[in-house]
């Protein structure tokens, strides 16, 4: 079976990303991945934490195709990842807003045209991607700043950059890696802010986070993982992040 080339959502029936029974085991035997199933609904917004070497970096990659499990179904909005040639792959991700620690943006490019690469690889028309980028943009609160190079932005605004990047696209999930790692405190607050303003509007939003200080002030659900298993899945339903 292949997916679509077209991303779209997840049925109104199925979660956006399913894991059942998924192991994941590296070359050399380390195993990453043990046995592992949950379920994320489309909309929701969950934290993926545990220590340093748990998984949860592998579990990302799995959800984008950059890893495949070495058994076990992946699902991504009721699509098999198994299913996905490589040919296939970069449409796929078209549907998945990619976060990094380390930004990933490119030196030599202004704002706009960092944010403006995925749309630009896809075809698209320059109306539509000069549209789509000033309103990712303004969502992240950096419009003003457009034409700058990255290297005059704060570490924060850098940050809100990538951001503005993975979400330009309007894809229906977000992932981020460790996307506060090299903020301050007061910083990392007002990303995990971002994330949810995103999430408000439909997105359906992962972070993986060890910085545990950090979640004790969020709500939402967290999925903790230790040694590549589940260990906990426990909703913290207060309103931890304000409107």
């Amino acid at each position: 079976m292949h997916c679509s080339p077209r991303p779209r959502p997840a049925p109104p029936d199925e979660p956006m990303i399913r894991f059942e029974q998924v192991h994941k085991r590296y070359p050399g035997g380390r195993d990453a991945l043990r046995d592992l199933s949950f379920r994320i609904e489309a909309g929701e917004m969950v934290f993926l934490t545990g220590h340093s070497g748990a998984g949860k970096s592998t579990l990302l990659k799995l959800i984008s195709c950059i890893e495949r499990p070495t058994r076990g179904q992946v699902l991504i909005g009721g699509r098999n990842t198994a299913g996905i040639s490589r040919r296939q792959v970069p449409a796929f991700r078209r549907q998945i807003g990619m976060v990094f620690q380390d930004h990933k943006l490119l030196a030599d490019r202004t704002v706009f045209d960092n944010v403006a690469l995925p749309l630009v690889i896809s075809g698209g028309t320059s109306r539509e991607t000069g549209r789509r980028v000033r309103a990712a943009l303004d969502q992240v609160g950096l419009l003003g700043k457009e034409q700058l190079p990255p290297v005059m932005l704060s570490t924060g605004e850098q940050q809100r950059v990538g951001i503005a990047r993975a979400i330009a696209a309007r894809p229906p999930l977000l992932i981020a890696d460790e996307p506060t790692g090299n903020l301050d405190p007061d910083l990392s607050l007002e990303i995990m802010y971002l994330f949810a303003r995103l999430n408000r509007v439909g997105v359906t939003v992962l972070v993986a986070s060890h910085d545990q200080g950090l979640l004790e002030r969020l709500g939402h659900r967290r999925i903790a993982l230790g040694d590549g298993r589940l260990i906990e899945d426990v909703d913290h339903a207060f309103p931890g992040i304000p409107a």
